[in-house]
C-alpha cells in the first residue's frame, strides 16, 4: 500500500501529514481522515491505510500542527487506563487551543490540498473522524455543503455542548449523509435527542447508532478500550456509506 509523509499548506503554517492510497495508477476519491485526540500514530495509520485498500485516497493530518510535527505529545506504545490521567493532562491545552476557527481554517487547507493531489478524483469527499476527530468531521462537513457528500464519526466527543459553537448547533448547511457510531456511555439520551433534532433540521440522511458491548476508543486497538467486534462494526457501516456516496456505487448496500 503506496503511503507519503506531506506538507499541507495552511493559513497558520504548515501541516504535517499521513496518506495512504491504492497501488497503480488511476485517480481516487478522496477522504479527510480526522484521528482522536491522541492524534496520528501507527494504529490510526493502519486504519487509514486499511481505508485505502478499499479505492481511496486517506489524508491524516497531524491535529496540533501548530505546536510541532508528529508526535506532538510521546505516548505509550499501549494507552491503558492508568496512562490516560497523565497524556490528558499533556492533551488537553492543545486541544482547548483548537478552536472553531482553527478548525475551519485547517478543514478548507485539508480539502484544498486534497483536492489538487494528483491521486485524486473530482467527485466529493468522505469525511471521517474519531473521538474529536467526530467533532472536526461534522464542522468540515457543515462547512463545506456540496463538497463533503458523507460524513461518519465514531466515539465521537464534543459534538454536543453548551457552547454557542457547539458542532450540533452548526449543522444547518450541511448537505452530507451521515453515521455515528457510539460507544455506550458516549452521550446522553437528551444529547442523541439534540444531535438527531439538528440533523432532520438539516434535511440529510443520518444513522446514530450506539454499538454493543463497547467503551469509549473502540476502534484504537493501541487502547484498552479497543474492541475487535466494534471495529468491525464500524467498516461494516463506514465501506457501504462511502461506497454509496463518495463512490456512487448503489450495491454497496447490498
Amino acid at each position: 500500500m503506496p503511503t507519503k509523509s506531506l506538507r499541507i499548506p495552511t493559513p497558520d503554517g504548515e501541516a504535517d501529514a499521513f496518506a495512504a492510497f491504492p497501488d497503480g495508477a488511476g485517480r481516487h476519491p478522496g477522504v479527510l481522515l480526522y484521528p482522536d485526540a491522541f492524534n496520528v500514530r501507527p494504529v490510526v495509520e493502519e486504519l487509514a491505510r486499511e481505508l485505502a485498500g478499499h479505492g481511496y485516497y486517506v489524508l491524516v493530518p497531524n491535529l496540533y500542527y501548530r505546536h510541532g510535527r508528529a508526535p506532538v505529545v510521546e505516548l505509550p506504545g499501549h494507552i491503558g487506563e492508568e496512562d490516560r490521567p497523565k497524556v490528558f493532562a499533556l492533551l488537553m491545552p492543545l486541544v482547548e487551543a483548537h478552536t472553531t476557527e482553527r478548525v475551519l481554517r485547517d478543514a478548507d487547507a485539508y480539502l484544498d490540498f486534497l483536492a489538487a493531489q494528483p491521486e485524486v478524483g473530482d467527485g466529493p469527499f468522505g469525511v471521517i473522524g474519531y473521538c474529536l476527530g467526530a467533532a472536526l468531521a461534522m464542522r468540515t462537513g457543515a462547512a463545506h455543503p456540496g463538497r463533503v457528500a458523507a460524513v461518519a464519526g465514531f466515539h465521537p466527543g464534543f459534538l454536543v455542548t453548551d457552547a454557542p459553537d457547539s458542532p450540533h448547533r452548526l449543522l444547518s448547511r450541511l448537505t452530507a449523509e451521515v453515521h455515528l457510531g457510539l460507544a455506550v456511555g458516549d452521550l446522553t439520551p437528551e444529547a442523541i435527542g439534540e444531535l438527531e433534532r439538528a440533523l432532520d433540521a438539516a434535511g440529510v440522511g443520518h444513522t446514530i447508532e450506539v454499538y454493543p458491548d463497547s467503551v469509549h476508543g473502540f476502534t484504537m486497538a493501541d487502547t484498552d478500550a479497543f474492541s475487535a467486534a466494534a471495529l468491525q462494526r464500524h467498516w461494516d457501516r463506514l465501506l457501504p456509506l462511502l461506497g454509496r456516496v463518495v463512490l456512487g456505487d448503489p450495491r454497496q448496500d447490498q
